[in-house]
């Protein structure tokens, strides 16, 4: 401290916002264990202990919802993943730089939209009377249109094309940066000794930014629980035909919270979330350590 103490001084803002933003509403989650009532407030409600989250494990839609929230998540941590290294690549042996950041520009604007103008985006493709798909894509291919709205069926595979479309632009600009700053010696040897365009990918660049995807799919691991809620609720338009294949943690306790006003179970849900999470990065980060101690998290 005596040695350090400008240091010390310099994080105490970011320290002081961290504590207040991060810690002090973490006091909160008191809440997830009692039947809030609002004249008694926070602290003068009854304690009801897990009734909250025996609640939320033991509903009918408990599974379901579980079940799609880690399937979705899984398959948007790998195929971004492997998307985003895929294009990240190619656009580092780009030729021409100017077409390089072109590209880059165009796959990161839809990170800036929200969710309801993607919605809307997505409606105008999916529309059963006016959409893209119905009057022009599929009467093309003499296929009858599809009440898409109605049909579950077909929405895992929109879903997960959605956001990998909004989202790609952002991790594939993170990988991008992370090539860019790999020696070009390496590369050079690798030509002289006769190594392939495959080779060099395999040998130089994936070891040397493995640090860099192994931080981002760890911080992908830790919200593994928790659903964009943006995409499942404003993207399917909330139709309840679609339940059973879109509907997910997230947006099923803002459907109950909405249906009878339990903020106690509202909040037992986002604690699970959250100390799963927790968890989950914690295993996670234990098994890269054991195989790497360098590319570990913490």
């Amino acid at each position: 401290m005596k040695k350090y103490w400008v240091f010390y001084l310099m994080m105490l803002p970011a320290i002081v916002i961290l504590i207040i933003n991060n810690y002090i509403p973490m006091l909160g989650t008191v809440i997830a264990f009692k039947d809030i009532n609002y004249q008694k407030g926070i602290l003068g409600s009854d304690w009801v202990g897990l009734a909250n989250f025996k609640y939320l494990i033991s509903t009918e839609t408990a599974w379901i919802i579980t079940r799609n929230t880690l399937l979705y998540n899984t398959a948007f941590i790998i195929l971004t993943l492997f998307f985003s290294l895929a294009f990240a690549i190619m656009f580092n042996e780009m030729r021409s730089r100017w077409l390089s950041k072109f590209h880059q520009s165009a796959m990161f604007l839809p990170y800036f939209l929200s969710w309801v103008v993607v919605s809307y985006l997505v409606y105008g493709f999916l529309s059963a009377e006016h959409g893209f798909m119905n009057k022009t894509l599929l009467p093309f291919f003499g296929v009858d249109p599809i009440e898409w709205y109605s049909q579950s069926k077909y929405w895992p595979g929109i879903l997960v094309i959605v956001k990998i479309w909004k989202e790609i632009g952002y991790t594939t600009v993170i990988y991008m940066a992370a090539i860019i700053g790999i020696d070009n010696e390496y590369y050079e040897a690798a030509l002289i000794d006769g190594a392939s365009k495959w080779k060099q990918i395999r040998k130089i660049t994936l070891p040397l930014i493995s640090p860099v995807i192994i931080v981002m799919t760890l911080l992908q691991i830790g919200r593994i629980f928790n659903a964009d809620f943006g995409l499942f609720f404003q993207v399917t338009r909330n139709a309840g035909a679609l339940y059973s294949t879109t509907q997910v943690i997230d947006t099923y306790v803002y459907q109950t919270f909405l249906a009878i006003g339990d903020i106690g179970m509202s909040s037992a849900a986002g604690l699970v979330q959250s100390v799963v999470g927790f968890l989950l990065i914690f295993l996670a980060n234990l098994a890269v350590r054991r195989i790497s101690k360098d590319d570990a998290l913490f």
